[in-house]
């Protein structure tokens, strides 16, 4: 058959590479601001946009995707070409993606700068970006399918394979935890609460995780290890095993997040038993991997590449190792809401997500550019450099998720607790400056990485147009008789896009449904009560700040929870909470049981001066909410979503709910000044003050009415 002349096109390979090395310098500048402005929140300077609450979201949507979904298009770009013998279906659609990315990522940034969050751990975009985000990725899915249908090549390699389930999943993934109601252009309430509402972010949170952080990723490894390596992958059929098994069990493994928490228990129970059972694929693919390097791991002391791509697929095995085993509930139990979880989620991404991109830049770029890398000195430089930074932020933070627990659960002989919650911070901030250290080592290893691609390219020539041919698919070809069933299946791009989605989508429905339909899986309590108009605006502006990156609102039924805090948490107290806010870290105390415990002056001194009330806290002060004002022209919409979303205030209640709100503020104002405190009503303050107050009030009259 006669060969076919055609053109790879590098042009959309370049722009995400250059894309992935901006970002994440950003990314990662932000997160070393994060890690500083942690234990040392002067850094703020007093500006809102700078405090925590504000950079961890951006940090995390920066590094997760800007800084890697970067990397996945331009790994994808890439090898779908190659692999499929084909340019790229559109060159149009190319370039919308590439530029729609890139908006989606700077506008994410200045939103969430301005406060603008959902609160929903990676999903914290609003509505508006929500959409633009489904809209490109819909679009970069037509590009990659088109391009499979008009391939060359018959058989789709594994790495596409983990391509397509990615997109298929990552689609269902966003769709379903982005269903919200909005209230005005940049703010909406989730379609979820309480229980529901958990179970639904978890089950998109940990996915993030499994299907934009690994699965794509694992197809890259699957193309561009064999690549540097010059060498095949290890096993085709544990290739095979390795991806349905993956795609199948990660799915449910979701309420890991939410063990011992007011999830109902059957639930929990499924997220921990396929949590366990992850172990046998994700060590499969880090085996099928490091096997692949049979025979070359003498290039490994030479080769900077493959330095970084052994320790990115052992840092994968060991994070793969040590999430299902904190999914068992007796590790949970010690590291749930621990800095053990921040060294984890970082073995994976600093370790398997950054040193792959890494790896994959410095085998891309002077292959693009047709010139050698310009120093493997500095790439070996960077490597060590690297490593170390890996290793002195995540050791600090495992001693430090150890210290904090057994510090929180350490009793007395009398019966007390040992330390208040202020020491238990105090006594880590050593191992935070650590941290520190280590994320300032990682970024100076990225830098290093940018100047030496930077001298690369300008030493080279970019192939814009790369030359290649390749014979057409024959209409006429019949499947040996002795064909590999799974042959059949790759052959049908249409067919295993659907069967990817079948396998992802069971998993979501069995927690789902009971959830959602078995009224008794989140009983009711009659004393709990929809927030007043003013408590609905003083959580807003809770979320807004970012306060549930430091404060959980979940007590645990564990003995060291109850003494500290009160009565364990109920899953009907959430039943009005749109959306949850139950937290996954403890830098601060817990604020479930919050109301009442304080008087309304010392929540008015501790927002103004936290160590003035705390001293030696590492909270900042928020010196703007008592300037700033309630924007009361909202009330009406928030009282009518949330009526829309079944919160069952009276009708016409928003035309009048204003009447409410200043009438409540008067009273904490009035109380405020019997404490010789000066105060406005309408001032965003007293609408926190007002939400702090009433945390865990319902429950407690719940507790009352039963006493009598």
């Amino acid at each position: 058959m006669e060969l076919e002349k055609f053109y790879y096109d590098n042009r959309p390979v370049k722009w995400f590479a250059y894309a992935t090395i901006f970002w994440g310098i950003i990314g990662m500048l932000a997160g070393l601001w994060a890690a500083i402005a942690i234990y040392y929140p002067a850094l703020n300077l007093g500006w809102a946009p700078t405090t925590f609450g504000r950079m961890r979201p951006v940090h995390t949507n920066a590094v997760i995707f800007a800084f890697v979904g970067n990397g996945i298009f331009m790994g994808a770009y890439y090898s779908l070409q190659r692999l499929l013998k084909a340019r790229m279906y559109s060159d149009t659609l190319s370039k919308i993606h590439f530029w729609g990315w890139q908006s989606i990522i700077l506008a994410g940034a200045l939103t969430l700068w301005a406060g603008y969050t959902t609160s929903k751990e990676y999903a914290e975009l609003e509505w508006p970006l929500d959409i633009a985000i489904a809209v490109i990725w819909v679009l970069f899915g037509i590009n990659m399918i088109g391009t499979i249908l008009k391939r060359r090549e018959r058989h789709l390699y594994v790495a596409i394979w983990f391509y397509l389930a990615t997109w298929v999943t990552v689609a269902m993934l966003h769709i379903i935890n982005s269903i919200e109601i909005p209230i005005s252009f940049l703010k909406s309430y989730s379609y979820y609460a309480g229980v529901q509402d958990a179970l639904v972010q978890w089950w998109y949170g940990h996915n993030a995780v499994a299907f934009f952080l690994t699965t794509p990723y694992l197809g890259l490894m699957y193309y561009f290890l064999p690549k540097a390596a010059n060498r095949p992958v290890y096993s085709y059929r544990l290739s095979i095993i390795h991806f349905w098994a993956l795609i199948f069990i990660y799915i449910w493994a979701g309420p890991h997040h939410l063990l011992y928490n007011a999830l109902p228990d059957w639930a929990q129970s499924l997220g921990t038993v396929f949590s366990i059972m992850l172990i046998a694929p994700s060590w499969g693919g880090m085996l099928n991997g490091l096997f692949t390097l049979r025979g070359v791991w003498d290039k490994v002391r030479e080769e900077p590449v493959l330095k970084f791509m052994v320790v990115a697929i052992t840092c994968y095995g060991m994070a793969t190792l040590e999430g299902p085993l904190l999914s068992l509930k007796n590790v949970n139990a010690i590291s749930h809401f621990t800095d053990w979880t921040i060294a984890h989620v970082h073995v994976g991404a600093l370790g398997w997500n950054g040193f792959l991109t890494f790896g994959i830049l410095y085998w891309l770029i002077p292959r693009m550019w047709n010139t050698p890398l310009y120093s493997k000195k500095l790439a070996n430089n960077h490597f060590w450099i690297g490593t170390i930074g890996i290793v002195l932020y995540a050791v600090p933070m495992y001693w430090a998720g150890f210290t904090q627990s057994l510090m929180w659960k350490a009793f007395t002989p009398e019966g007390q607790l040992k330390f208040q919650f202020l020491e238990t911070v105090t006594h880590i901030i050593p191992l935070y400056i650590t941290r520190s250290i280590g994320g300032f080592l990682f970024l100076t290893g990225t830098c290093i990485m940018a100047y030496n691609l930077y001298k690369t390219i300008k030493a080279g020539k970019f192939a814009e147009q790369e030359e290649a041919e390749a014979a057409p698919l024959d209409k006429n070809w019949t499947a040996p008789s002795n064909d590999y069933w799974h042959r059949v299946i790759e052959r049908k791009p249409v067919r295993m896009l659907v069967f990817s989605f079948i396998v992802v989508a069971i998993g979501g429905i069995i927690e789902f449904v009971p959830t959602f339909l078995v009224k008794s899986n989140v009983p009711t309590i009659a004393s709990v009560k929809p927030y007043t108009p003013l408590e609905l605006h003083g959580r807003d502006i809770y979320v807004r700040e970012g306060c549930y990156t430091c404060h959980s609102q979940q007590v645990r039924p564990f003995r060291d929870e109850v003494a500290r805090y009160g009565e364990y948490s109920k899953a009907g107290e959430f039943v009005y909470d749109h959306p949850f806010q139950w937290g996954s870290k403890r830098t601060g105390p817990d604020l479930a049981r919050e109301g009442g415990k304080y008087p309304h002056s010392w929540h008015y001194n501790h927002m103004l001066d936290p160590q003035s009330m705390s001293p030696g806290s590492i909270m900042p002060a928020y010196p703007w909410l008592f300037k700033d004002k309630i924007d009361t022209q909202k009330t009406k919409s928030m009282i009518w979503a949330m009526q829309k979303l079944g919160v069952p205030y009276e009708k016409g209640y928003g035309k009048v709910a204003n009447n409410d709100l200043k009438k409540q503020s008067e009273e904490i104002v009035k109380s405020l000044k019997s404490d010789k405190i000066e105060a406005k009503p309408n001032t965003e303050i007293i609408a926190l003050i007002a939400y702090l107050q009433r945390l865990g009030k319902d429950i407690k009259a719940e507790g009352n009415s039963a006493n009598k």
